[in-house]
Order: C-alpha cells, then sequence, then structure tokens
C-alpha cells in the first residue's frame, strides 16, 4: 500500500481520487496550473504544488519533479492529460515512482482501435462487425452503410 500519491489531474476526478485515498489512509497530493490555484481539488488535497501554466498538466518533467518533492509514492493520472502516455508510465517507471493504470505494453497494445481488435479476435472474444486499419478512404466502401470512423 502506498502512504502518498500524487493525482496528476484535476478538477472533478481530482476530487474524486483524493476522497477516495483518504478513506484508504493514503495522502494526496495535487498538481495544479497557476489558473486552478483556488480550485476545490487544491484545497482539499493534504499537499499541492503548482506546475505552472495549463500545459503543466503533460508536463512529465514537471509532474515527476512534483511527486519527488513530496515524497509520492505512486501517481494516479485519472483519464485525459497523461493517463494514457506509455511513455509518461515508463518515466514514472524509471523515476522509481509507481503508475497506477496499465502498462506501458497494455497502453500501446490496446490504445489503437485496430490493434486492439487484432489482439481480442486472437483470444477468441466476441466483437461486433467491423474492420481492421483502412489504408485509403476508398476501402471504406467495402464496409457499407451507415458507417462510422473512428
Amino acid at each position: 500500500m502506498f502512504k502518498k500519491v500524487l493525482i496528476a489531474n484535476r478538477g472533478a476526478i481530482a476530487c474524486r481520487i483524493i476522497r477516495t485515498l483518504r478513506r484508504m489512509g493514503v495522502g494526496s497530493v495535487a498538481v495544479y496550473s497557476e489558473a486552478d490555484a483556488g480550485a476545490l481539488f487544491v484545497r482539499e488535497a493534504d499537499e499541492a504544488v503548482c506546475i505552472g501554466g495549463p500545459r503543466g498538466y503533460l508536463d512529465v518533467d514537471a509532474v515527476l519533479a512534483a511527486a519527488k518533492e513530496t515524497g509520492a509514492e505512486a501517481v494516479h493520472p485519472g483519464y485525459g492529460f497523461l493517463s494514457e502516455n506509455a511513455a509518461f508510465a515508463e518515466a514514472c517507471e524509471a523515476a522509481g515512482v509507481a503508475f497506477i493504470g496499465p502498462t506501458p505494453a497494455q497502453m500501446r497494445d490496446f490504445g489503437l482501435k485496430h490493434r486492439a481488435r487484432e489482439l481480442a479476435s486472437k483470444a477468441g472474444v466476441a466483437m461486433l462487425p467491423g474492420t481492421g486499419l483502412l489504408e485509403q478512404a476508398k476501402d471504406a466502401a467495402v464496409v457499407g452503410f451507415p458507417l462510422m470512423l473512428k
């Protein structure tokens, strides 16, 4: 069990993570942009570290520096921002900080819909009809309509 977790997110998701950590008896660290200095998640966290402007939420070095500065043993990315960034998860590992989420390999395998479909198909998972990766727009004609592209 971790003693302190840094939340690399903001707003409602950060508040939810803070409440859960508190119920678990785990300390929380919020990182925040200058614009979010007065936000509820900043006030609710046990500790808070400013990471600059709004792009700070995507700044791997700033987030990891905040983890080191506060002694956080793990990073919870919430969703969005760095949550699906395999390089960030690897950087956490390299810095000796646990990443709470999927492994970098899992992110790479399942982050691309066509790759996830390939893996699911190989594993025998039932799937809705669809295609693999379409290389050109004209290839969509073989699918038929209605058509949803992702």
